[in-house]
């Protein structure tokens, strides 16, 4: 999971896709974080992409890096409504703070469980990563 972790922050900028109905949702995200030995998003209760999800949680994740390298992860996203959890992930992207705080009623951190991540590259074999 750390070097899924290293991959999305080396690209500082991954798609999230979701569905909305019979339509697949896609937008950037930039917060990531571990806490408590699984890799976490964070969202707006208020947003879309957090009603789409709270409606069906499977998500995929995508990015690229600078060496030619992209990652697919396929999940499922679980809420965590805990202060801690959200304390953690302010403190590691400290830039949310100007928009989201621990104990309001809208920040919103979900975990990723059952995930399966492919890093691939043109150059050489993927590599596949479960957490």
């Amino acid at each position: 999971m750390k070097q899924v972790y290293d991959f999305l922050k080396d690209a500082r900028t991954f798609y999230l896709a979701t569905i909305d109905g019979d339509q697949a949702r896609v937008r950037p995200f930039g917060a990531i974080n571990i806490f408590e030995d699984k890799l976490y998003i964070q969202t707006g209760k208020v947003k879309a992409c957090s009603k789409q999800m709270a409606a069906n949680p499977k998500v995929e994740i995508c990015a690229m890096n600078g060496q030619g390298q992209w990652i697919r992860i396929a999940a499922t996203v679980v809420n965590d409504d805990r202060l801690e959890a959200k304390e953690s992930m302010l403190e590691a992207n400290p830039g949310l703070k100007r928009m989201y705080a621990a104990d309001d009623d809208n920040t919103q951190v979900l975990y990723l469980k059952d995930a399966t991540a492919t890093i691939s590259s043109f150059t050489s074999d993927p590599v596949v990563i479960k957490f």
